[in-house]
């Protein structure tokens, strides 16, 4: 069996009723659709694809067979959309795309940053802004991630989604001129300046009370000595 073999089976009940059985008896809902095919409504082992997705990536292709739907014939897919437990972070529910392998489809491929930016020796913070960036290839050419080599940035430079370095067979769907990477200066460098500058204006002039640096009225003396006459 393939390494990304998933079997499926066809599922009557819809509903939260009919999910929380499935849940129980450890499998979950799912939907397969696609190349203009109405959906079917399957069951899957979530830990399976799991598995599969862990190995492989988000984008990995499923040889999905349906159980006792020999007339559908070999289905290739892709995870659309997946739900996840918010707690256990277990999948609780997958949309599943099939798709035709001689025809380009457009997908989200994470990028990955490699090396230690030179700029980081001299105070600078790597900033990755751009986590993924979206395709058009084949099913087949898909890459697993983008890698981008960030060794030779310094303080203040910005590494483009032109930047990347993306395969002959793969076309570029994403804004090329959104950054991915960026060596910032830390902020915390910037605060010292700022704070001495407002230290700065609070220094009194030499010779005056804090009170009248401040702009306060001085008390008069005199008539303070006459009120205690009175």
């Amino acid at each position: 069996m393939s390494e990304t073999a998933l079997v499926v089976s066809t599922r009557e009940g819809t509903g939260k009723g009919a999910a929380r059985k499935l849940r129980a008896a450890g499998r979950i809902p799912a939907v397969l659709y696609g190349r203009g095919r109405a959906s079917l409504a399957v069951a899957l082992d979530p830990r399976t694809l799991e598995r599969i997705l862990r190995a492989g990536g988000l984008n990995t292709l499923l040889d999905i067979s349906v159980e006792g739907r020999s007339d559908l014939g070999p289905t290739v897919a892709l995870v659309k959309e997946l739900q996840r437990d918010p707690l256990r972070g277990a999948i609780t529910h997958a949309d599943l795309y099939q798709v035709d392998l001689s025809r380009t489809i457009e997908v989200d491929v994470p990028i990955h940053l490699v090396g230690k930016p030179k700029g980081i020796d001299m105070g600078g913070v790597l900033d990755h802004t751009l986590r993924e960036v979206r395709v058009e290839c084949l099913p087949r050419a898909i890459p697993e991630a983008i890698e981008l080599d960030v060794s030779s940035m310094d303080i203040n430079d910005v590494l483009h989604v032109r930047d990347l370095p993306l395969p002959a067979d793969v076309k570029l769907v994403t804004d090329p001129d959104l950054g991915v990477a960026h060596v910032a200066v830390p902020a915390a460098e910037e605060v010292p300046a700022a704070a001495e500058a407002v230290a700065a204006a609070e220094v009194p002039v030499e010779g005056e009370t804090p009170a009248a640096a401040e702009g306060a009225e001085p008390k008069e003396k005199g008539k303070d000595k006459e009120r205690e006459k009175e």
